[in-house]
């Protein structure tokens, strides 16, 4: 797509074109996390526990490059629809050399910290060995993963969504086929259990690298990467991260709520941990069609406030919500029909089962009024706005939540953990609502020319 063509095109025709690479990306991306977390299981449901410990973890690996490439992404797009092609081109320059610094420190930080890390969760000695096993493999891969996700971000800044759906789909592949091969053996291909899955993860994110720079190499992006743009320009890096770290936070966020609701139910029985561990891995797939939706609005958001075609703002706003409510209604559906069928994917224990289909119905309720913060939250990120998306996700994640699920927990013990989640999205939908009302004028002077 000729990125033009972002303020030209009839909105919904180019928020469907825009989007719909993005939403395949992310329900295959989705789906592989859910075939991963089947093959992890087969292992044991003590290996099941520890990759559910490390989720966290590898959640705020990827909550930084995410959150960095949504800044970046932010300010491409603001640029190229403001015609300052020059300050685009030192903007992506600028984004990949710190992608690979931000690389290189994750992977030596979460290294240093996992033992101690999966230590406040359990003392069992074989989830501790699994965890560590698992993820000391996956953070070697944090480099490539910073690179890769400050490609995609690029490539959807500029409106070409198609190469980041087949970059992800063929890493997803690739981890998705390596999965059992890896895991259980196949010919000369030795068992390495949970070793096996983590290798396959670390794979799929080279192979989804590997078709970036091939695409780059035989069809650039109309925006350049080169030493000659790598020159000092403090108030454009000011204002990647002034958007990025709030996105970081935003999608770190969840690893601090998972961490702590870990910790609420590891008082009662690991059983609920693992619950709790199945039901992010379906939230996965759950969400990413609309995460899928806020990637294709992002970048459209950014362009037209950048080429001043604010009405096109605000409609692409209202339509992403409404689409966004009505996926979550077909999520809301689908778990409260067949939540023992969702659960028995990942257990095979009768009481495992029985708990986690009472968790997700009670848990589902909060899908659909989860719409209006997250379509909230990823347009003010589009906008440039980062710090009252932060505030959205803080009172998501944070705020209302913890406290909320500590509350319930001790009156209604674990089933009060679950009613906390609808609780806490209806408080922050109302909030989210009223913030993007009142932060969402219209003004250009906080971006560097």
């Amino acid at each position: 797509m000729d990125h033009t063509m972002m303020k030209t095109k009839p909105v919904l025709p180019l928020l469907a074109a825009m989007a719909f690479p993005a939403v395949i990306s992310m329900v295959v991306n989705s789906l592989y996390n859910i075939i991963d977390s089947f093959f992890v299981a087969m292992i044991s449901e003590e290996a099941l526990t520890a990759v559910s410990l490390v989720y966290p973890i590898q959640n705020a690996i990827n909550a930084v490059s995410i959150g960095f490439g949504v800044g970046l992404n932010a300010v491409i797009s603001f640029c190229l629809g403001a015609k300052q092609e020059k300050l685009a081109y030192t903007a992506a320059t600028h984004g990949m050399v710190l992608s690979v610094l931000h690389g290189l420190l994750l992977m030596g930080g979460c290294m240093a910290i996992m033992p101690s890390f999966l230590r406040l969760f359990t003392q069992d000695a074989q989830i501790i060995s699994f965890g560590l096993t698992y993820a000391y493999i996956v953070f070697g891969f944090s480099v490539v993963l910073t690179i890769d996700l400050a490609y995609e971000k690029m490539f959807q800044a500029v409106g070409r969504m198609q190469v980041s759906m087949v970059s992800l789909i063929c890493g997803c592949l690739t981890n998705i086929i390596g999965d059992p091969l890896l895991i259980f053996g196949w010919g000369p291909i030795p068992a390495m259990g949970i070793a096996g899955a983590a290798w396959a993860t670390g794979l799929g994110q080279t192979v989804s690298l590997l078709v970036y720079l091939v695409v780059q190499y035989y069809r650039p992006m109309p925006i350049q990467i080169s030493r000659t743009y790598l020159v000092w320009n403090s108030a454009l890096d000011q204002k990647i991260y002034s958007i990025g770290i709030p996105a970081i936070l935003n999608m770190g966020l969840p690893s601090v709520l998972i961490t702590a609701l870990n910790g609420m139910l590891a008082v009662y029985s690991p059983m609920y941990v693992v619950i709790l561990g199945i039901y992010y891995k379906l939230q996965t797939f759950l969400y990413m069609p609309t995460n899928g939706i806020i990637q294709g609005m992002r970048p459209l958001v950014g362009y037209n406030f950048g080429a001043h075609c604010y009405d096109r703002v605000r409609r692409l706003y209202h339509i992403t919500l409404v689409v966004n409510a009505l996926v979550m209604v077909g999520g809301m559906i689908i778990c409260w029909t067949i939540p023992n069928v969702l659960m028995g994917w990942f257990s095979q224990n009768p009481d495992t089962i029985a708990a986690g289909s009472t968790a997700l119905r009670w848990i589902s309720l909060s899908f659909v009024v989860s719409a209006v913060s997250i379509t909230s939250s990823g347009a003010l990120e589009g906008l440039g706005k980062g710090m009252p998306s932060l505030w959205i996700s803080l009172l998501r994640n944070i705020i209302i939540m913890i406290p909320a699920a500590y509350l319930l927990c001790r009156g209604w013990g674990p089933s009060g953990l679950w009613h906390a989640f609808w609780l806490t999205d209806v408080v922050t939908a109302i909030c989210a609502w009223y913030i993007y009302r009142r932060t969402t004028g219209i003004s250009v002077k906080n971006y560097p020319h």
